[in-house]
């Protein structure tokens, strides 16, 4: 093109050879002789990419100097051209002779030839024309532009070290199953990168939306819980971070639009002026047609990010919620970050491979889910020390405040009080040491420092310890390291299991577990708010429940006829099995007693292989069946409604099975003088389900009742936000995941608060009974099944434990293991060994 054509048309020859690789020739007449000089692609002439090795312009004002520009290329000095900081283009000499007399080693020789030949319209000729050639000269200055201290960084020094920094112009997968937290490595990048170094960053969500990445960046930067953020109720510092946030947030920029795609990303970045990373979450490994980045469609996708890195030459992290091998090939990324969990559930592995390499590094991370982030994984205990121990003994709080202290400490940083750095240095060698005895003894004296507000420098490394003491003022002060009062058991603050057999043994009708203050709403600062989450689950409901039996009204109808026997929990044990109580001493000093058990050698080699089951009561809330407003008397009914719900009175059918507990539990121990007993629906149920499938004789007969409108998702909200905050809390584990057990266990109390004075906001034993009932029935029927394809049952408790006597190592395939509600934990002990429960 002459340069007038090319003036005018800047902009569009620009994008073809940012875009689309095309060298354009443009040539002007000057005073003795014709210019000529190439508009080229920066992968021609690489050394352009180096700040400030070359004059450089902005597009705008190139367009206005243009024919200055065309007169130094020809004469050998490359012009590179701009779009606002980013280089995209550069005018290069045409011909040989006119870099022959450049003073700049670094001036390309040979441009035309190198370059491929042009023809008459100014596209390249690739048919047959030679490749594009780099000098090694050339890539020196690639390499030099683009030194490890100006790459973006994850802000975890252990994994920083492994990758060597995200490197620009290369494409760098985080792969990760959904539940290992692979989204949070990209946010850690994208936070790293823009609050702390404040260079920009793209940020292109094509899972979450906006909301969702600003919670998770609020939550990590204060150590505010999650799941509390996702409901909007934010504390008065957390709200003072957030508008913070929002003065320094213009740097990162999120993309969360509909139908997001990889070219949508390609055509945004080269407009943002300093560009210095684009984070992709995620890519989705399976297809959704919602989301264009999902299913068969992220090769392409994969490629278009990989040419994007290449083409700003700028680093660009992808998340992809896959691990699968095949996927992850197809994919063909530049660097592949692969996080594996560890048998510590602490713990997951990052492995770093590179394409052409292999496995170059690896890296332990340690999950902090609950505040939306990771950290570097702690050093692992001192030789003697129980891991389950080190474990309950350090918090997420200790470890972020020890690696915010570390510019302090070092001594890189100044301006901290002396005691407080004597503190923070003795914490971070007692975590680097694993000294349990010296981290628990500066508890006390870190909190009341903490506490303080002690005054810190203005930096940003300042503005994290800060968030750090914070956080750990707040952990400190909800923290229950301390042993329950011995005037209150475990039970009102414990196990959802109701794992403590000798606490349940001991209970009595009007004994709900419950302590006074249990019945208030939890602070704004709960990891989990269970009771204001289960009131809102049932005033949702379009049904208009009845939460509340008036006083009056509770000494008659069918209240007086509901008690703690209708769980019909199963309280068994194989009768060829001998089973004997002993004495044992937990480590709290705490005298109980705990079942041991002798099998006959009659059933052959095997060990006893103890099942806990996660979550019974929560994971029953899914779909128990009731009824919401009162239960009217229906009398004897000629069949089970399954549109009614309420209480039965039933004959104790015969049950032809030892080798399991009767379907009723311990409910076949407390019939009245005629041999009935009072059910609950789940039961009801079960026993319609065991005579269809032949396993009972004859028919439920129903001699009397109390029944409403049935209904099976009353808590199912609840059910949905107690597992989804499990599934984050538990990889947190420590004192977060304990006051969410303790919240969960006591919100479903109070469905049936036995103390008179009590302000609970509800009063509906046939919602607890019937809820408790759930549970037990798919504890029985889970345990029935695994018989049925031959396993052998040895004892049956309560709503979660069984125990079956199997090889080793092999616990019954109907049983999922895993940590999710409803799955299992499988534990192996030889036969005269005392069964370990609850606390033990």
């Amino acid at each position: 093109m002459n340069a007038s054509d090319a003036r005018r048309d800047l902009y569009a020859l620009v994008k073809r050879a940012y875009g689309d690789g095309i060298t354009t020739l443009i040539h002007r007449m000057g005073s003795a002789q014709e210019d000529r000089v190439l508009l080229a692609p920066l992968d021609r002439f690489p050394a352009a990419r180096k700040a400030d090795a070359f004059p450089s312009w902005v597009l705008s004002a190139a367009q206005k100097e243009f024919g200055t520009l065309i007169s130094r290329a020809a004469g050998g000095e490359p012009q590179v051209l701009r779009r606002n900081n980013t280089p995209v283009a550069v005018l290069l000499p045409a011909d040989a002779h006119a870099t022959a007399s450049s003073s700049d080693p670094a001036a390309p020789t040979g441009a035309a030839p190198a370059g491929g030949a042009v023809n008459s319209q100014g596209q390249q000729n690739r048919e047959g024309a030679p490749r594009r050639l780099a000098t090694l000269g050339d890539a020196i200055g690639s390499v030099l532009a683009t030194s490890p201290a100006g790459g973006p960084t994850f802000g975890l020094p252990g994994l920083d070290a492994a990758t060597g920094a995200l490197q620009p112009g290369r494409l760098t997968l985080v792969a990760a199953r959904p539940d290992v937290g692979g989204s949070l490595l990209g946010l850690a990048a994208a936070r790293t990168t823009a609050l702390v170094d404040h260079r920009t960053v793209l940020y292109a969500a094509s899972g979450p939306n906006r909301d969702d990445v600003f919670r998770r960046i609020l939550s990590a930067e204060t150590g505010g819980e999650y799941p509390r953020l996702k409901q909007g109720r934010l504390t008065d510092h957390e709200q003072d971070v957030a508008r913070q946030l929002m003065q320094a947030g213009d740097v990162l920029l999120i993309d969360d639009g509909s139908n997001l795609t990889a070219e949508d990303i390609a055509e945004t970045a080269p407009h943002m002026e300093g560009l210095a990373l684009v984070v992709v979450d995620r890519l989705q490994a399976v297809h959704s047609a919602r989301l264009p980045l999902s299913g068969n469609r992220l090769p392409d996708a994969s490629q278009i990010l990989s040419t994007l890195a290449r083409t700003l030459h700028v680093p660009v992290l992808a998340v992809v919620d896959s691990d699968n091998p095949t996927l992850l090939g197809l994919l063909d990324a530049d660097v592949l970050l692969t996080l594996t969990p560890t048998t510590d559930p602490a713990k997951v592995q990052v492995t770093v491979a590179e394409r052409d390499f292999g496995v170059i590094g690896s890296a332990y991370l340690r999950p902090d889910l609950l505040h939306a982030r990771f950290a570097d994984a702690e050093a692992p205990p001192a030789a003697g020390t129980d891991p389950e121990e080190w474990r309950l003994h350090t918090t997420p709080e200790e470890h972020e405040l020890a690696d915010a202290a570390l510019p302090f400490t070092s001594g890189a940083q100044r301006g901290l009080p002396s005691a407080l750095t004597h503190l923070l240095a003795a914490l971070r060698t007692a975590l680097a040491g694993g000294d349990v005895e010296t981290i628990d003894a500066l508890t006390v004296s870190l909190a009341q420092a903490a506490a303080d507000s002690p005054q810190v420098p203005d930096t940003d490394q300042g503005r994290r310890l800060a968030a750090a003491l914070r956080a750990y003022t707040a952990a400190a002060a909800a923290s229950v390291r301390k042993k329950p009062s011995d005037s209150h058991p475990a039970v009102g603050s414990g196990a959802v299991e109701d794992a403590d057999e000798d606490v349940d043994e001991g209970r009595r009708d009007d004994d709900d577990g419950l302590v006074p203050g249990d019945e208030q709403d939890e602070p704004d600062t709960a990891v989990f708010p269970a009771l204001r989450i289960l009131k809102d689950s049932v005033t949702r409901s379009k049904m208009h429940p009845v939460p509340v039996i008036r006083l009056a009204d509770r000494e008659d109808g069918p209240w007086p006829l509901i008690s703690e026997d209708m769980d019909g929990e199963p309280r068994w044990v194989h009768p060829d099995v001998t089973s004997t109580r002993v004495a044992h001493t937990r480590e709290n000093g705490k005298r109980v007693r705990r079942d041991q058990l002798d099998v006959p050698a009659s059933f052959g080699d095997g060990v006893l292989c103890l099942v806990d089951r996660n979550g019974s009561f929560p994971s029953a809330c899914s779909a128990v069946p009731l009824a919401p407003n009162k239960l009217l008397h229906t009398g004897p009914l000629d069949a089970f409604d399954r549109g009614q719900a309420g209480i039965y009175q039933i004959d104790i059918p015969e049950w032809g099975h030892p080798g399991m507990p009767h379907p009723l539990g311990r409910l076949i121990d407390r019939p009245d003088d005629e041999g009935r007993v009072w059910v609950t629906t789940p039961h009801i149920k079960q026993l319609e389900r065991l005579y269809r499938e032949g396993h009972l004789t004859a028919p439920v007969t129903i001699h009397d009742s109390w029944t409403g409108k049935a209904n099976e998702s009353l808590f199912k909200p609840f059910y949905t936000a107690a597992r989804e905050a499990r599934t984050e809390l538990i990889q947190a584990g420590g004192e977060p995941y304990k006051n969410y057990k303790t919240r969960l266990s006591i919100s479903l109390r109070l469905l049936w608060p036995k103390r008179p004075e009590s302000r609970s906001p509800f009063w509906r034993p046939d919602w607890r009974m019937s809820m408790v009932a759930e549970a037990s029935v798919r504890h029985w029927l889970t345990a029935f099944k695994a018989v049925q394809e031959g396993h052998t049952l040895i004892a049956l408790r309560n709503v979660d434990a069984a125990i079956f006597w199997t090889p080793d190592q092999t616990p019954p395939e109907t049983y999922r293991i895993g940590t999710g509600f409803g799955q299992v934990k499988a534990k192996f002990i030889q036969s005269g060994e005392f069964i370990p429960e609850g606390d033990d």
